[in-house]
């Protein structure tokens, strides 16, 4: 009862269907006035015009008789004519048809050669249902008007008789249409109920279903296109999920086994448990566990709201000096091309951006690393490159993903969880910019950054 009173609540064939109901009666309603409208003026046309007919054969024999010698056919009513009448110039009725009134039909008489016609809403004297149609004639004994009344009461009765028949079809074409246009849309939703059942049976388990798409290249078509969309990308996201989780929990598996076994060779035997035990095994593996656990919140963060930024000037090139310098200092050689570079953002963000990149090119680079930074066009553009030996093309989108390395085995020996250019990417794109991995003149690995500049 509830969904009977609320028509946001019926569903689209019931809607359809009334809808369709309603804009066929209100055509057919509308087009039935006109058509009645129409078959008043046709019959009434045909009545006038028979009347005028009458009325001019009558005129032309008053031209040359007198009214009593009228033939006695031209006085004679039928379905068509109702009544004759001939008045003279002082309005008197001196000829008429049997059963016609005895008084004139109309008051105004017409001019000799005009014909008039009226009936009972424009002249007081005209009988009820008669339509009048009056000529005058200067007969044999001076002027004459001749009055031949067509009755209006087969015309009513057509009327009324074809508005009945419209009255009656009116309900059988509206439930036709309505029933019509419930099946039709009820067929026409049936790729669409397939593809409901197809979804419903779509588990999170498993997304590899798709939704049949019908042949028709119609809306729906496209909505099937657009599941089938939305679910590669579900899929898509939930095969990265898991690969996130296995490698976040491989990661942090190996400094855990490290550090439990450290533990409990402690336990066993604390002699073991010496300074150099801790600073060498212990320290590295616990602040390599940290930054890793570091690195998953920042990205987590990223995904879940986006990265919180401090927004302020920002020197660039101020920021890959000081990497410059501490990357010489641990011995590398390091070719640098930095010019003054101001950017708008996030200061301890950036550097961090910095620091991956020139982490990232000593960890792979044979002896020497190229770091660079310029403005190009309302852009700042950071270039950090190293000789060592590169990235194959096909995997250089690749790397820019969670836990991507290049070693097959998953060795550590390199350094690196494999997050490093990913967290570049989150801190880049949360800054308007874009990341591309290139090659370097030496061959090796080039990683380019591009950032609006402030």
């Amino acid at each position: 009862m509830h969904v009977l009173v609320r028509p946001s609540l019926w569903g689209v064939r019931t809607r359809s269907a009334l809808a369709a109901a309603l804009v066929v009666t209100v055509a057919f309603a509308l087009a039935s006035g006109a058509l009645l409208l129409v078959l008043q003026r046709s019959l009434q046309s045909a009545g006038d015009t028979s009347s005028a007919s009458r009325a001019a054969e009558i005129s032309t024999q008053l031209e040359s008789v007198a009214p009593g010698d009228l033939a006695p056919e031209l006085l004679a009513t039928d379905g068509r004519t109702a009544a004759v009448q001939v008045l003279d110039a002082d309005g008197v009725v001196v000829l008429a048809s049997p059963g016609a009134p005895e008084l004139p039909m109309i008051a105004t008489r017409p001019s000799v050669g005009q014909v008039l016609v009226v009936d009972e809403d424009s002249s007081p004297l005209v009988p009820d249902d008669f339509r009048v149609t009056a000529q005058a004639v200067d007969g044999a004994q001076g002027e004459l008007t001749v009055l031949v009344a067509a009755g209006q009461e087969p015309v009513e009765s057509t009327l009324v008789t074809v508005a009945a028949l419209l009255a009656v079809g009116l309900p059988v074409i509206v439930l036709v249409v309505g029933v019509a246009t419930y099946a039709l849309v009820g067929r026409s939703l049936r790729p669409v109920e397939r593809m409901r059942v197809q979804v419903a049976a779509v588990s999170s388990a498993d997304l590899a279903e798709r939704v049949p798409v019908p042949a028709p290249q119609d809306e729906i078509a496209r909505l099937a296109r657009t599941m089938n969309a939305m679910l590669s990308r579900l899929q898509a996201g939930q095969e990265a999920q898991r690969r996130f989780v296995g490698d976040a929990s491989h990661e942090l598996r190996s400094p855990l086994t490290t550090i439990t076994a450290a533990l409990e060779l402690a336990r066993d035997h604390p002699e073991t448990l010496d300074a150099e035990v801790v600073g060498g095994v212990l320290l590295p593996e616990a602040e390599r566990m940290r930054q890793l656990v570091a690195d998953l919140l920042l990205l987590a963060s990223a995904d879940e709201r986006g990265l919180p930024l401090q927004v302020g000037d920002v020197d660039l090139d101020d920021l890959v000096d000081a990497e410059v310098a501490r990357t010489r200092a641990g011995g590398l050689d390091v070719v640098a091309a930095v010019h003054p570079v101001r950017v708008r953002g996030d200061a301890a963000r950036l550097a961090r951006v910095v620091r991956n990149l020139t982490d990232n090119a000593v960890r792979h680079a044979h002896g020497r690393i190229w770091a660079s930074c310029r403005a190009d066009g309302g852009w700042a553009v950071l270039t950090v490159g190293d000789d060592g030996p590169g990235i194959p093309a096909v995997e250089r989108d690749r790397v820019l993903e969670r836990f991507v390395r290049l070693d097959a085995d998953r060795a550590r020996s390199a350094g690196g969880s494999g997050l490093g250019l990913a967290i570049v990417v989150e801190i880049v794109t949360a800054h308007g910019g874009s990341v591309v991995v290139g090659e370097s003149a030496a061959g090796g690995a080039e990683v380019g950054v591009r950032l609006p500049l402030g």
